[in-house]
């Protein structure tokens, strides 16, 4: 019962909840990390891909030169929004667009960044083609995935507890999109098939992911992404259920305090 657009929509009151729950609890840890990575690169022109609502884009402000200009995109415009609303540190330029068809000219930008986006991509060798298009030679390309669902404990604990509730169909939007594009092999082949002629670099970065109580990640993952498109699918009127059975769920495997559990992701390094 999901469709690849509804994999990728991020509207109504899924935005404010993505960021409010989501961020804190698994992008911030890693978002420092890739900024930093591009900033020893000392890039001038910089280009970030599904930037949703703009936790890199803020790293990235306060880690790189005013000098250097920034251009943050993402393929839904409520996400931008709530970017905006946040703001940066310093001016960055925040521009709807879609990585299929990226409306920049070649070799425009020194290094592109897309911080757990790709996976969300319909066509990756079609994506990767663009990123490299608006590369000039020598730039690089970043971008990191989730590792498998398995190495993820909230996600997998939540994925987990909503079959019980929908045994017949279980909506599985974690395991399929955010952590369904793990495989080293596939990426290294996708990015071949995009045109990178290089090895890429990457490395699997484990980190922990901590929340005041087991009720922060269930409603983070069933309400703050499109998990929550799918339980609508199904019966709109069970989300609150949906939420209490993940907290119920993380609560037998985390304690009902403070949580702590593991999450681990590829950091992917490639330069034209």
């Amino acid at each position: 019962m999901s469709t690849p657009d509804t994999d990728k929509i991020f509207t109504g009151s899924i935005p404010k909840l993505y960021e409010t729950y989501l961020v804190p609890l698994i992008f911030e840890p890693y978002a420092m990390d890739v900024a930093n990575r591009l900033a020893s690169r000392s890039p001038a022109r910089v280009l970030e891909i599904a930037a949703g609502t703009g936790v890199v884009t803020r790293h990235l402000a306060s880690v790189l030169p005013e000098s250097v200009s920034i251009i943050a995109t993402d393929l839904n415009q409520p996400m931008l929004d709530m970017a905006s609303a946040i703001g940066t540190r310093r001016p960055v330029e925040w521009r709807q667009a879609d990585a299929m068809h990226l409306l920049f000219q070649d070799g425009t930008f020194d290094a592109v960044l897309c911080q757990f986006g790709v996976m969300f991509f319909p066509e990756k060798s079609r994506a990767f083609s663009e990123a490299r298009r608006v590369l000039r030679p020598g730039g690089v390309f970043i971008f990191s995935v989730w590792d498998r669902i398995d190495e993820n404990e909230f996600a997998d604990g939540v994925t987990t507890a909503l079959e019980s509730l929908f045994p017949g169909d279980p909506p599985r939007f974690l395991a399929r999109i955010p952590h369904g594009y793990y495989d080293r092999p596939t990426i290294k082949r996708d990015l071949a098939n995009g045109g990178f002629m290089r090895a890429p670099h990457i490395s699997t970065v484990a980190a922990r992911s901590r929340a005041t109580s087991p009720q922060v990640p269930a409603v983070a993952y069933c309400q703050g992404t499109p998990l929550r498109n799918e339980i609508e699918a199904r019966d709109a009127s069970r989300l609150g259920e949906a939420t209490d059975i993940a907290t119920e769920a993380l609560a037998r495997r985390f304690g009902p305090g403070p949580v702590d559990g593991k999450i681990q992701a590829h950091i992917v390094t490639i330069e034209s």
